[in-house]
């Protein structure tokens, strides 16, 4: 089928830019590596929109949390990511996981059947020169990799990603850990794994004393994000650095002694059936043999048998301040927008809106006209200012959605009110911009308002 743009890579922001633009009127070739010959170290599958290194989407919370309004806005766009992310979510408190097989199965079903899209199993490793969207992800071929740096001028920027271990539930002693969501959050989403001190202390000391992979020569000097850091990397830091961070015990009362235990392990869902658990900020480079010796040592994991275990992998990014325009297109080569975290936004959600708004802006360029950005007040357009020229070039580094983002409430509100208030104020940003934009059909809306959990109806 011919086609009137190219979409290279299946992940979220990939997926959700074909839906996007199929949605809107226009014939999608979308070219995905893997199922074609190709994979990379972290994926395990070719399905589309496959999430690697979790299953959660973060914060639910529209009211209070700027990944929560994220959520929010994105369903009032229309967003397929977040269709089949409701579709299939699983208990995690008042954040929002999925099972990971069936929300691939889903976007690839969705994605496939669409009559407008034609997805190729095929590597691209040149830069086109028809109408693009490149949302190739963290770990871009390399080839692609070469041609973007060598239009660019600059080597890209990249750091490393690293990926938590899943058990199996049946192999978690039930007899030692709890069920319950932090402060009694949003039910017994999560399995608290208890320390005492000792207990903490050596796994501390285990950790710093494991073998790590080792990196290649190419890679030493690549920083991490600070978002996604190796557990062991942060115990590096100083031995209550956890207790601080990923096991903090604070608001988890351990029903077998009415008290907070020094430190805490949680493990989140991670498939709809409740048999396979994500070890919460548990991402790591140990080596195989000693993430089963040393992650065995938390009670009630001493017999827990692993599903999958941690890894690492590269993952980069390009200098988008630099050189991309307002609309997402590379300055040098404007028929070529980026999306995705190839952009340096952090985290599934955020990557899929960048896909999202990509894909609107370049509809719009189609039929010769001009979408204004989304408000700065809003979350994806917070986002996308930060991505297209509100970073600092020189110091540029991924970044998740945050109020920070965006512009300062001017009037006086109380501190307990200021997150409130940063979504009132995006919320109505967002409705005064569709409406002056007018872009989805109403038969599109009605289709989503039926899709939306009653919460956010």
């Amino acid at each position: 089928m011919p086609h009137d743009i190219h979409i290279i890579g299946g992940g979220l922001a990939g997926s959700e830019a074909a839906w996007q633009l199929a949605e809107a009127g226009l014939r999608v070739r979308l070219s995905e590596m893997r199922g074609g010959g190709d994979s990379t170290p972290a994926h395990e599958s070719d399905q589309l929109a496959e999430m690697v290194c979790s299953n959660s989407f973060r914060s639910d919370d529209c009211e209070h949390n700027a990944v929560g309004l994220l959520h929010q806005e994105m369903r009032a766009l229309g967003s397929l990511i977040m269709r089949a992310a409701d579709q299939h979510r699983v208990p995690a408190g008042s954040a929002l996981a999925v099972d990971r097989e069936a929300f691939a199965a889903e976007v690839t079903c969705a994605v496939k059947q669409h009559p407008r899209i034609t997805v190729a199993r095929e590597r691209v490793d040149a830069l086109p020169d028809h109408p693009a969207i490149i949302a190739t992800g963290p770990l871009t071929g390399s080839k692609l990799a070469e041609a973007i740096a060598a239009e660019t001028g600059s080597d890209a920027l990249a750091f490393f990603d690293a990926i938590a271990p899943i058990v199996h539930r049946d192999s978690i002693d039930m007899d030692i850990c709890w069920m319950a969501a932090r402060w009694d959050k949003g039910g017994k989403d999560y399995i608290n794994c208890p320390m005492d001190r000792g207990q903490y202390e050596a796994f501390v000391a285990a950790l710093n004393a494991g073998k790590k992979t080792e990196f290649k020569d190419w890679e030493r000097d690549t920083p991490y994000f600070e978002g996604c850091m190796p557990i062991e990397v942060m115990a590096t830091r100083g031995v209550d650095t956890l207790r601080h961070g990923p096991m903090k015990p604070i608001g988890l009362d351990n029903p077998r002694t009415g008290r907070w235990p020094h430190a805490v392990v949680q493990l989140r869902q991670d498939n709809a059936l409740g048999t396979l658990w994500n070890m919460v900020g548990f991402q790591t480079k140990l080596k195989h043999g000693e993430q089963v010796r040393i992650f065995r040592s938390i009670p009630g994991l001493e017999q827990a048998e692993f599903a999958r275990l941690g890894g690492i992998h590269r993952n980069s990014f390009i200098n988008s301040p630099k050189l991309l325009d307002g609309e997402l297109r590379l300055k040098s080569r404007p028929n070529i927008r980026f999306a995705g975290q190839i952009t340096g936004c952090e985290g599934y959600v955020e990557s899929a809106a960048i896909g999202l708004i990509a894909a609107r802006f370049a509809a719009a360029e189609h039929t010769g006209e001009r979408l204004p950005a989304p408000p700065p007040e809003t979350a994806i357009g917070a986002l996308l200012g930060h991505i297209t020229g509100g970073a600092d070039a020189d110091t540029y580094q991924p970044m998740n959605v945050n109020f920070g983002l965006m512009p300062p409430i001017e009037a006086r509100t109380r501190k307990a009110d200021r997150k409130k208030a940063y979504t009132d104020r995006a919320r109505a940003a967002l409705a005064e911009w569709q409406g002056a934009i007018n872009t989805a059909p109403a038969t599109v809306r009605a289709e989503l308002v039926e899709a939306l959990p009653l919460s956010a109806k």
